[in-house]
């Protein structure tokens, strides 16, 4: 398994005006990027899993936890973000499979 891609997460929250530093702050804030092993989830584990195709749908393999309270991801230079749909912690890391947002 090739730890190749980077992944990176984000999370968003009120922008407001920060008097004391007299801009804004909050909104979108990257939490941080880590490397992972990134497929595309198949048709048979995805009616397993999910119990429908989800187009889209990847699993990501990470050899450290996810940061917490995360909302979306993207996957190496692509702009689309990815939902959490479900998560495990396995022996060797940590396993997401994760949907495209189309919202």
């Amino acid at each position: 398994m090739r730890i190749d891609t980077a992944v990176h997460f984000y999370s968003s929250g009120e922008r407001r005006y920060n008097p004391k530093i007299h801009g804004y702050d909050g909104g979108i804030t990257e939490l941080g990027t880590i490397m992972g092993n990134v497929t595309d989830l198949g048709t048979d584990r995805s009616v397993a899993i999910l119990g429908s195709i989800t187009a889209g749908a990847k699993v990501i393999r990470l050899m450290s936890p996810a940061p917490p309270q995360w909302e979306w991801l993207t996957i190496g230079d692509d702009e689309a973000k990815h939902r959490l749909t479900t998560a495990r912690t396995v022996l060797k890391g940590n396993t997401l499979i994760v949907g495209e947002d189309n919202g």
